[in-house]
């Protein structure tokens, strides 16, 4: 399927997987965080647009 590619190979044999250990740290980090973060069972409307974003509270009548 892929070409052979000494370069890569030499550099994964000097330097590791640096893809490889990128995506088990992504793994890790997105596990960490669904440990940590609730999940959203609130409606979509009252969910925040941007995780950045603090919620919008319900305005009082």
């Amino acid at each position: 399927m892929f070409q052979e590619t000494p370069v890569y190979d030499r550099l994964v044999a000097e330097r590791g997987d640096i893809p490889v250990q990128v995506r088990g740290e992504a793994d890790r980090i997105r596990r960490d965080l669904a440990q940590v973060l609730p999940r959203m069972s609130a409606s979509p409307l009252s969910a925040p647009q941007n995780v950045f974003e603090p919620r919008q509270l319900p305005t009082a009548r």
